[in-house]
């Protein structure tokens, strides 16, 4: 028990604590005490990416604005070209999935990454990118994968998680054969993009105005992109917003968190697919 204490005080509490003093150390100082318009940029960059997320997550909702950009550009017939190719994409499950992910990447990291770039002339390792010390904590998330492990599979014979996942409906065990890997790789690539978005941008972007209390802030919205999954999974996110929202404080990092929610989709997406007999 004692070495988990001393474990958790060097990990977690020792850097959290870093965190606060930073952050109050900040407020009483004389640019703390000026107008501060890095914390309403990240938050309403937040608030813009969301909402661009929500009305651009499938091709057909770009249809009449790339029509209209192509007609503008290279006339009727390229309009008709770029309506023909997007009612395609809506009409094929997996292209309407693989929108979905990389259209999630560019709102969760392209925009954030050109704010902090051209705006804040910020570096990226310090909004929980960096590579160093990544493996520092491993035995924490090393204990959360033991506990969702079990969990996964406990869920994923529940009717309302066979319904949801994978996001990507395979009928076949040869349609699972022939796209599984292409369906499971974007998957991947949003969550990392969302990670980076909701404990790298959000958390570090305020960190220096709310300190620990950053990791709430993020919570909110976090669990709000859950509405509509199963009501445990969305309860569950107010845990992982927490826990994985502290970890990229302490850690100053989101690898590994992107890691494990990683395993944790590619687990459930599997475990659903075994237990209707497609894998």
């Amino acid at each position: 028990m004692s070495g988990l204490l001393r474990l958790w005080d060097t990990w977690l509490a020792e850097p959290i604590r870093k965190v606060e003093a930073d952050a109050l150390a900040y407020r009483l100082s004389d640019q703390g005490r000026r107008i501060d318009w890095r914390t309403p940029i990240v938050l309403l960059t937040a608030a813009a990416c969301l909402t661009v997320q929500n009305y651009t997550g499938g091709p057909a909702a770009l249809i009449d604005l790339a029509t209209l950009i192509a007609r503008v550009l290279s006339g009727p017939e390229a309009a008709t070209a770029a309506e023909a190719t997007l009612r395609r994409w809506s009409a094929d499950p997996l292209s309407t999935r693989v929108w979905w992910a990389w259209a999630s990447v560019a709102t969760y990291a392209l925009i954030p990454v050109l704010v902090l770039k051209l705006g804040f002339r910020a570096r990226l390792k310090d909004y929980g990118l960096k590579l160093s010390g990544v493996f520092n904590a491993w035995p924490l998330y090393a204990v959360f994968v033991l506990v969702m492990v079990p969990l996964v599979w406990f869920c994923s014979g529940e009717e309302r998680f066979q319904q949801t996942y994978p996001f990507m409906r395979f009928q076949s065990p040869a349609e699972v054969r022939a796209e599984l890997w292409k369906w499971e790789l974007s998957y991947a690539a949003q969550f990392v993009a969302l990670e980076f978005f909701f404990r790298g941008f959000v958390v570090h972007g305020t960190k220096h105005r709310f300190g620990v209390y950053s990791v709430f802030v993020m919570t909110f919205p976090y669990v709000m992109i859950h509405f509509g999954k199963p009501w445990p999974e969305t309860c569950a996110s107010i845990v992982a917003g927490v826990v994985l929202g502290y970890m990229s404080l302490a850690t100053r990092s989101v690898w590994l968190g992107a890691s494990l929610h990683i395993a944790v989709a590619w687990g459930m997406d599997l475990a659903c697919l075994a237990r209707r007999g497609l894998i």
